[in-house]
């Protein structure tokens, strides 16, 4: 049965409040399991094992400021620990979706036939083994054009004062950036939208994906409200679908 969905788009923020909401959805629930274990058993790892190294960590980055911009050390404290999880956040997080994503386009494909009452490929567990060669095509895709970009931005924290005062900021748009492209992905490609395409047409609503990606990217950073963060993002990026693009890309009758 369809739910009822505005076919007027909503901002970047009421998608991800969305998604907190349809995770709860009857019928739902049970796909969004597995996604949610996995990522609750490698960020929290992750995050515990950051919060163990921080102590040394810190010092060493601040030791790479030069003595006479010592005096900035009380702004770049913060920067640097903002800095190390939005990195930590990402990396683990690509991780996580690395793992999980033949259950998040599963769990992608049936919140969608929830909300638009459409018949979505009849998946099952053979399905997905049978599309694991060309889901992790895709996300391989990601990685190599998120690699180049994230190197170049941790270069810019080896120029001392400005590039580690600007750095963590412009990271963490990028990292917003990501994770609208990252989350979109998996109902673009549950309809076989290439990659390319997928990101012009993100690009087209630029503002409502940052502010989504701003969201998960916030939460991410989180410490126990990002071990749900995953299956959240995905419900929010599927509502956002939905609304903004199904219609031009949809390939389900």
């Amino acid at each position: 049965m369809a739910t009822h969905l505005s076919s007027t788009p909503h901002s970047g923020f009421h998608y991800f409040s969305q998604g907190w909401k349809l995770i709860h959805q009857p019928g739902i629930r049970r796909f969004v399991i597995l996604p949610l274990l996995i990522n609750i058993l490698l960020m929290g790892a992750a995050f515990w094992w950051l919060f163990t190294r921080l102590e040394s960590w810190i010092p060493s980055l601040l030791s790479l400021v030069p003595d006479w911009l010592q005096w900035l050390s009380y702004l770049l404290w913060p920067l640097a620990v903002i800095s190390l999880f939005l990195i930590f956040g990402y990396f683990f997080s690509t991780i996580a979706n690395w793992i999980a994503a033949p259950f998040n386009g599963l769990l992608a494909e049936q919140l969608e036939a929830r909300l638009t009452g459409a018949t979505p490929p009849d998946t099952g567990i053979l399905d997905i083994m049978k599309d694991l060669p060309r889901i992790m095509k895709r996300e391989w895709q990601k990685l190599t054009w998120y690699l180049p970009r994230a190197v170049v931005l941790l270069l810019l924290y080896f120029i001392p004062g400005l590039g580690q005062t600007l750095a963590p900021v412009i990271w963490f748009l990028f990292s917003a950036w990501m994770f609208s492209l990252q989350y979109a992905d998996y109902p673009f490609d549950n309809h076989k939208v290439p990659f390319k395409t997928m990101r012009a047409a993100l690009r087209e609503r630029k503002m409502i994906n940052m502010q989504f990606g701003t969201l998960v990217s916030l939460f991410t950073m989180i410490p126990v409200l990002n071990l749900f963060i995953m299956p959240v993002a995905v419900c929010g990026a599927t509502a956002m679908w939905v609304e903004c693009y199904r219609d031009k890309h949809n390939m389900w009758k």
